[in-house]
């Protein structure tokens, strides 16, 4: 999922963090926004989903050179 996240937006983030956690917790926020969270919606990510949430707070981004 965070291979995904910089592949399409490494050119427009600052930083991506990865927090390790128990009990099948995953969260993805950008800045102090949640875009998903797995233990609200009690089910995993799609990674397209996460890509799309966060296309929706930075804005849409060109697809990376290649991905056409």
């Amino acid at each position: 999922m965070v291979e995904a996240i910089l592949d399409k937006f490494e050119h427009y983030i600052d930083d991506v963090t990865v927090i390790p956690s128990s009990g099948g917790v995953f969260e993805v926020t950008v800045g102090d926004q949640l875009v998903f969270s797995k233990k609200k919606l009690e089910r995993h990510a799609e990674i397209q989903e996460v890509l799309d949430a966060v296309d929706a707070v930075v804005g849409p981004v060109p697809d990376p050179v290649g991905e056409h």
